[in-house]
């Protein structure tokens, strides 16, 4: 009788692993693809590598880890007139775009300043080698301002970051001490991510994904621990990263603040019109025109 009763508890056993296996072959599948995938890389990021019309900028490779960072640089005509620039803009441009496109144009939106603009390609973007990942934007980030500051020697260095080089700008200012600051729709992604993901998934994705993104590229922390004077450009309709959570990267941010609200604009919109003369009024309080005024020092 017992041998009976063990052969039918097998049975069952057997039974029951049997109607469970495929939820373990998912659970196993759903883990591994959680902290081996690189997932929120994949989901977050989109490089490209295709070549762009640098429209005359000039290329510089910068040494970082064990690969280069690809920098485009362009001076305005003031600095080329007067044959140096007074500040230099360290640019970090939004998710699946380039320096490549944008240095040379964006030299001349500064009010007729001597302006030199340093554009970072993030590591796997453009000519910047090895793979992209969020893990390396900050530490990259850091590395272009470490470069520029041999240039500048004292001059002010402006983190400028638009969406996710948002994100790299802030960290730049929480660990350098930069002039000034300018964030353009700037993501807190984490709380993105959880609280407009999450509910469709019930955070089995979202949780995961949230919990993976570099501390370096946390908003709310580096506004916390920024103190260099910041304009904040936020569109209106960001179709993107929505208005609310703008409000919380400004809300967090610890230095003293100005915000243009970017009429009408979404995500993607340019700066031009009414917001670009608002922007060149808020420059003369973020770049005074007396180049070694006291404000414009880094603490």
């Amino acid at each position: 009788m017992t041998n009976r009763l063990c052969v039918v508890s097998n049975r069952r056993h057997a039974s029951i692993l049997h109607r469970f296996r495929p939820l373990l072959a998912i659970g196993v599948v759903y883990l591994a693809v959680i902290f081996f995938g690189h997932l929120p890389d994949h989901l977050i990021l989109f490089p490209t590598r295709a070549p762009i019309d640098a429209a005359g900028a000039v290329r510089k490779m910068v040494r970082f880890e064990n690969s280069e960072l690809e920098i485009w640089t362009a001076q305005s005509q003031r600095a080329q007139q007067q044959g140096r620039a007074d500040v230099f803009i360290l640019r970090f441009y939004g998710n699946a775009d380039r320096a490549d496109r944008w240095a040379a144009a964006e030299a001349e939106m500064w009010n007729d300043r001597a302006v030199e603009i340093w554009g970072m390609n993030y590591p796997g973007f453009g000519g910047s080698t090895g793979p992209a990942r969020l893990s390396r934007i900050g530490p990259a980030a850091l590395a272009a301002f470490d470069e520029l500051k041999r240039r500048a020697g004292d001059r002010p260095i402006v983190p400028f970051g638009a969406s996710i080089g948002a994100t790299a700008a802030l960290h730049v200012a929480a660990h350098r001490p930069v002039a000034v600051l300018i964030l353009h729709n700037p993501p807190p992604l984490r709380e993105m991510i959880l609280r407009r993901f999450g509910w469709w998934n019930l955070w089995l994705l979202a949780g995961p994904v949230a919990l993976q993104i570099p501390r370096d590229l946390d908003s709310i922390t580096n506004a916390r621990a920024s103190r260099a004077r910041a304009v904040f450009l936020l569109a209106e309709r960001d179709e993107v990263v929505a208005p609310g959570f703008h409000r919380l990267v400004v809300n967090a941010y610890a230095g003293e603040k100005r915000v243009i609200t970017l009429r009408g604009a979404f995500h993607n919109d340019p700066i031009q019109g009414a917001a670009l003369a608002d922007f060149h009024q808020a420059l003369d309080w973020l770049l005074p025109r007396t180049i070694g005024d006291s404000s414009l020092r880094a603490e």
